[in-house]
C-alpha cells in the first residue's frame, strides 16, 4: 500500500504596512482632494480673520490688546479650517461610509487621521501670513517674530485638527458634527481674538482650556519690545503636548468609528 505525499503550499501574508510610508500616501490623497477648494477656502478663512481686526480697531489702539486682536485673529485661520472643517469632513465621512472604505485599506488608523489634518492644516500657512502682516500694518506692530508662526501653525493646528477630527467621529449624526465645528470655532474666536484684559475671571479661565489659546500667548509674546522667549517656548510646549493628546483621542474615535 502506498502513501501520496502531499505538499501543502502555505501562503505568505504581506508585510504590515507601516506608519510613515501610509500616512505619506493618505496626505496626498487628501491633499489632492481638498486642492480644488484651497482659493475659496483661503480667501474665506483670511478674509474672515482680516475683516474682524478692522472692526477692532476702532476700540483698540494698541499695547497688549493690539498684540492680542492681531495674534488671536491669525490662530483664528487654523481653528477655521483645522477644527471647524475638519469636524464638518470627519463628520460627513462617516455618515456617508466613507470610513468603510479607510477601514479595508491595510494602513494604520493613525496615519489615517493624521494624514487628513496635515492637509487641511498645510492650507492655513498662507491665510495666517497674510493675516499677521496685514494685522502688524494696520496696528502698527513689529513685523520681526512673525517667523514664530513656523512653530504656531503646525503645532496650533495639530492641537484643533486633533479636536476637530474628534469631534466629527464622536458626533452620533453629521449636523451635530457641523455644529460642533462651528462652536468651536466660535468659541476660539471670542476667547482668542477678544484681550483677556477686558473678559471677567470666568472667561479667563474657559480661554486656558482652549488648545488654541497657547498659539496666541505665543505668537503675541513675540510683538513686545523684549518678548519673554521661556514663555513662548512654555506656550508652544503645551500646544504640542494637546496636539498629541487630541491627535491620540481622535485616532482612537476613528477606531470606535470604524468598526461600528
Amino acid at each position: 500500500m502506498t502513501t501520496t505525499a502531499v505538499d501543502t503550499v502555505v501562503g505568505v501574508l504581506a508585510p504590515k504596512a507601516r506608519f510613515f510610508p501610509s500616512l505619506a500616501a493618505v496626505y496626498r490623497a487628501q491633499l489632492s482632494r481638498a486642492r480644488v477648494a484651497r482659493i475659496p477656502l483661503l480667501f474665506v478663512a483670511t478674509f474672515q480673520s482680516v475683516g474682524i481686526m478692522i472692526l477692532m480697531r476702532g476700540v483698540v489702539d494698541g499695547g497688549s490688546e493690539a498684540r492680542a486682536v492681531v495674534a488671536g485673529s491669525s490662530v483664528l485661520v487654523v481653528a477655521f479650517v483645522a477644527l471647524n472643517l475638519l469636524a464638518q469632513y470627519f463628520g460627513q465621512l462617516r455618515a456617508g461610509g466613507g470610513l468603510d472604505h479607510y477601514a479595508t485599506l491595510p494602513v494604520p488608523p493613525a496615519s489615517v487621521v493624521l494624514g487628513a489634518a496635515a492637509a487641511y492644516a498645510s492650507f492655513t500657512l498662507p491665510g495666517t501670513l497674510v493675516t499677521a502682516v496685514f494685522g502688524c500694518l494696520l496696528f502698527g506692530l513689529p513685523m520681526g517674530g512673525l517667523w514664530i508662526l513656523a512653530a504656531v501653525v503646525p503645532l496650533a493646528g495639530a492641537a484643533l485638527a486633533g479636536l476637530g477630527a474628534a469631534l466629527g467621529l464622536l458626533a452620533p449624526r453629521q449636523e451635530l458634527a457641523t455644529l460642533a465645528g462651528q462652536l468651536g470655532m466660535s468659541a476660539a474666536l471670542l476667547l482668542g481674538v477678544l484681550p483677556p484684559e477686558r473678559m471677567p475671571d470666568v472667561i479667563v479661565w474657559a480661554r486656558d482650556l482652549l488648545p488654541s489659546t497657547y498659539g496666541v500667548e505665543a505668537f503675541a509674546q513675540t510683538f513686545a519690545p523684549e518678548p519673554d522667549w521661556a514663555a513662548v517656548a512654555f506656550d508652544l510646549g503645551v500646544c504640542g503636548a494637546v496636539g498629541v493628546l487630541s491627535l491620540a483621542v481622535a485616532t482612537w474615535a476613528y477606531r470606535r468609528a470604524a468598526v461600528r
